[in-house]
């Protein structure tokens, strides 16, 4: 059978890459940015025991988003999150168990979506960005690009957001600008910066820590 537009024959059966997805999940925790890595648990690998991203292939019968949502669920026990997508890696030896194209995504969260370890069915833990092993398949390059992204981002829009309470001061945004972007912050250019940007609201409200004078509370509009 011919393709009229293109004459090109379609094939009766269909061999070509599986389509998987990887989830970059990050937080920032006393002051440092992590990543979400689950151990590789699957007998029939030779990365079993690693560190990975959350990550598996797409079912024949969702999108990509519903698998990210699928499987943070399902293997870190995370609901509602913040996500978007970030690159494609289809290098042609990235999964030694055949030809997988994975699509990445970056998560957010702000601390206060706690997972439910209960239901998690893969082995978990936060890292330190700084300090992380070896990591499964190419899932060095997804984190390198995944932070770059971030890092961009974080100077030019308001993804801070997802990583802030609702209500914050200014001194605990600073905070997770120094932790994304790994460079300490002058106080009075930031704080001239962020204004400058447009996106935060002023609650005029105010919260009073120790015996430092009262802070005022912001928020992202």
């Amino acid at each position: 059978m011919k393709d009229k537009k293109d004459n090109n024959p379609i094939p009766q059966e269909i061999r070509f890459a599986a389509l998987a997805v990887d989830i970059v999940c990050f937080r920032v925790a006393d002051g440092d940015l992590e990543v979400l890595l689950g151990k590789v648990a699957t007998d029939n690998n030779k990365y079993k025991g690693w560190w990975a991203h959350v990550g598996g292939l797409v079912q024949i019968d969702e999108t990509a988003e519903q698998a990210v949502d699928r499987l943070l669920s399902d293997k870190a026990g995370i609901n509602k999150i913040y996500k978007e997508q970030l690159y494609t890696f289809s290098a042609i030896n990235r999964d030694p168990r055949g030809r997988v194209v994975s699509v990445a995504y970056i998560a957010l969260t702000d601390g206060t979506n706690t997972q439910d370890l209960a239901k998690a069915r893969v082995e978990t833990v936060w890292k330190r960005v700084g300090s992380l092993p070896k990591l499964a398949y190419d899932h060095d390059e997804i984190i390198r690009v995944a932070i770059e992204r971030l890092r961009s981002k974080i100077m030019y829009t308001d993804i801070a957001r997802y990583f802030m309470p609702k209500e914050f001061t200014l001194s605990e945004l600073q905070k997770v600008y120094e932790a994304v972007t790994g460079e300490g912050v002058d106080k009075r250019n930031f704080r001239k910066r962020i204004i400058a940007l447009g996106i935060l609201k002023d609650t005029r409200r105010t919260i009073k820590k120790g015996v430092m004078r009262p802070a005022s509370l912001y928020t992202f509009k």
